[in-house]
């Protein structure tokens, strides 16, 4: 189902009315409003050829973990899909999402079960939240599936916040390092170069090097910026190709301090999601495959899966888990802990809690480790400039 924006003419009174309907397309959408004793004017598919509205109804995280909340609030209450989601459309502040949710409403009208609604919009709703819906839907627990969902969007968001806020300080740093440097190559160097030229004394090594690279960049200035552009654009499209994003996340597993984080970062979400899927009732194989797939590295991914074969001969999963590649230790022991108590849900849950907190830790180190590394670097570049600025002067100053 779609949206369109309507302007009609009401056949009774005669007034001109703006509006908007759910159809499957523009002919359904007219048929509808001719129904309703409208005759249509203009019917345009909602946001359509609209850079602005697109923009503006883009669906942020945060938008959709207020509407799982509310959703799950609601069925929790034990208001009908229908009222609930009406009731969501009225609430809602996000143009996007009120979009979204009068899609699915218009689905569920049409005689479409609500996963299948959900499944109409992958942008928005990905496998493990179309999957915890749809087991929700069979066990009668939506509004558990609801809450499970909306608490692990926090604490995905919560996780990628500490890390940006990590990365805050030291970005400021670079930034002024950058600025410093550039000030000193624009203004001092030319100055010292000049001074020895009418001097006619011949320049230091190391302020003749600083001056070749201003002059570089003061001449050859578009050509740095497009080599930059050409470079970043040609690693994009690479990563985006599959060969690439390999490489890419290849790098992420094997990249110095940053490397033992995203193993971490990546086995936490296997383990939390897991644990949301199977307590939600769905089956083991399709729960590993989604949890596997949520980690969004493409190694991780095929190496978890791997374990699925291995659990249809018969095998436990915590012995599909051990010794894999890029799976800590903990979660295959939780995994046994749970297999023998019947809690596999809450151990793996317990599992990710561990390392989400190491996480913590680890984020909060590194931001303190960061800083100071910085400062040196920033000092040394410095030096570096300042030594072929003021030592040339102080030596020209004793010639004299």
């Amino acid at each position: 189902m779609r949206r369109f924006d309507y302007k009609a003419k009401d056949k009774a009174s005669g007034k001109i009315i703006k509006g908007s309907i759910q159809a499957e397309n523009e002919r359904m959408a007219g048929k509808l409003l001719l129904e309703q004793g409208y005759i249509p004017d203009t019917i345009v598919e909602y946001g359509k050829g609209n850079i602005l509205v697109k923009a503006s109804n883009k669906i942020k995280a945060k938008d959709r973990i207020v509407f799982t909340r509310q959703f799950s609030t609601l069925i929790a209450a034990g208001l009908p899909l229908s009222v609930s989601l009406r009731t969501i459309i009225d609430q809602t502040d996000s143009n996007g999402m009120r979009a979204i949710v009068e899609e699915i409403l218009g689905s569920v009208e049409a005689g479409k079960s609500l996963h299948e609604a959900f499944a109409l919009h992958p942008e928005v709703f990905n496998d493990v939240y179309v999957s915890l819906i749809a087991a929700g839907e069979m066990s009668g627990t939506l509004d558990l599936a609801l809450k499970r969902l909306a608490d692990q969007e926090e604490k995905d968001q919560a996780m990628l916040s500490k890390i940006r806020g990590a990365m805050i300080y030291p970005a400021i740093i670079l930034v002024v390092i950058i600025a410093v440097l550039a000030f000193l190559m624009i203004m001092v160097v030319p100055q010292v170069a000049s001074l020895y030229a009418d001097m006619r004394k011949e320049l230091p090594f190391l302020t003749k090097f600083l001056f070749g690279v201003t002059n570089f960049f003061g001449q050859f200035w578009w050509l740095v910026v497009i080599v930059v552009i050409l470079a970043v654009f040609g690693a994009v499209s690479f990563v985006k190709t599959p060969s690439g994003r390999k490489v890419w996340d290849g790098f992420k597993l094997r990249v110095i301090i940053f490397g033992k984080l995203f193993r971490k970062l990546y086995v936490s979400r296997f383990a939390r999601t897991l644990e949301m899927m199977l307590a939600t009732g769905v089956p083991m194989i399709e729960s590993v495959n989604i949890a596997a797939d949520s980690t969004n590295n493409v190694l991780t991914s095929e190496e978890y899966k791997k374990a699925v074969d291995i659990v249809k001969g018969g095998k436990p999963l915590s012995e599909a888990l051990t010794n894999r590649n890029y799976m800590l230790p903990l979660v295959p022991q939780m995994a046994s802990i749970g297999e023998q108590s019947g809690k596999i849900d809450e151990m793996l849950g317990k599992a990710a809690q561990v390392y989400e907190s190491e996480l913590d830790e680890q984020i909060a180190a590194i931001s303190t480790m960061i800083e100071p590394v910085l400062m040196v670097v920033m000092a040394g570049l410095i030096g570096i400039v300042i030594g072929g600025t003021l030592l040339p002067i102080y030596s020209l100053v004793s010639a004299i």
